[in-house]
């Protein structure tokens, strides 16, 4: 039997249905609503299979071609940019296709930064690609319970007069410019914003996505603040699927499970250094923020 070529060509619309099918494979929860929005957000690549014509009565004498592969790089302007969506078909593993996937998807980032959330299989590819490993990210999803104490801050929706104010916390939060994913979400979605003394000090983001909705990105100054917001959209969505993705570090683990949202596994996250010298970020200003839940992780 001849083998198949596989090239990685340019991730388009009409390829979401073959990543879909990718991603069911893959026991993913996106939807094709998912797909196509992480797309509009991004630059990606697919590995397209090629199986050698059949010739025969009942062959249509045109090569076969399959999506075996998937991987999207997100942009936030020239300061940072995530890899999502890293998929390889099952029968392709183990022949080096997430590599070069990857190598493909670094080529698009140029000299930005790089932030991945790796399953533990990914972990040996990510480090040889000069990935290191910053924290663990855990994965809280559920049924909506009651918050175990009622919200007493001062949380809102958001207007869109406020979006300039929730980009600025993100950027702080996050080190990059996600204005244009912050728009999205807001267009698709609701923001919930936190006040303190009159001024804007935190937000949480909630959409649809999977079996459900996902609350995040979320920015506090404090557990408390992330607390309240999210606390606020789970008292606002009683009995529905959430998700919020967080990492152990904020200490919002054992109250989420208290919420309904018990922990169902996570990943690693990683970054890898801009490959040559990148400028200084502009100095923040306001008050401190945390990011609590991580918006790429939301994306895939």
């Amino acid at each position: 039997m001849s083998k198949q070529s596989v090239d990685c060509l340019a991730f388009k619309p009409t390829h979401l249905k073959d990543a879909l099918a990718l991603s069911r494979q893959a026991q993913w929860p996106h939807r094709l609503e998912d797909w196509a929005l992480a797309l509009t957000l991004s630059q990606g690549l697919v590995a397209v299979a090629t199986e050698p014509a059949i010739v025969g009565p009942d062959a249509a004498g045109q090569d076969g071609a399959r999506v075996v592969g998937t991987v999207l790089m997100t942009p936030y302007g020239d300061d940072a940019a995530t890899i999502n969506m890293v998929i390889v078909d099952e029968s392709m593993r183990g022949q080096g296709l997430g590599r070069r996937l990857m190598d493909e998807a670094m080529a698009l980032a140029g000299s930005r930064p790089l932030r991945l959330v790796a399953t533990r299989e990914g972990l040996p590819l990510y480090e040889k690609l000069g990935f290191r490993e910053t924290g663990i990210v855990l994965q809280h999803q559920g049924n909506a319970g009651p918050a175990p104490q009622p919200v007493t801050e001062d949380v809102a929706p958001a207007g869109a007069a406020d979006l300039p104010n929730v980009i600025a916390l993100d950027r702080q939060a996050f080190g990059a410019d996600r204005s244009g994913l912050l728009a999205r979400f807001a267009e698709l979605g609701a923001v919930t914003l936190l006040r303190r003394n009159g001024a804007v000090v935190g937000f949480a983001a909630l959409r649809a996505f999977g079996r459900g909705k996902v609350i995040g990105p979320v920015a506090a100054p404090d557990l408390d603040g992330a607390k309240a917001l999210i606390g606020s959209i789970i008292a606002a969505h009683p009995g529905d699927f959430l998700r919020v993705d967080t990492t152990a570090d904020t200490g919002l683990g054992p109250w989420l499970a208290d919420c309904g949202l018990r922990h169902v596994g996570g990943g690693v996250a990683m970054r890898r250094p801009a490959p040559s010298p990148a400028a200084p970020p502009p100095p923040s200003t306001g008050a401190p923020a945390i990011t609590y839940a991580l918006a790429s992780q939301a994306l895939g």
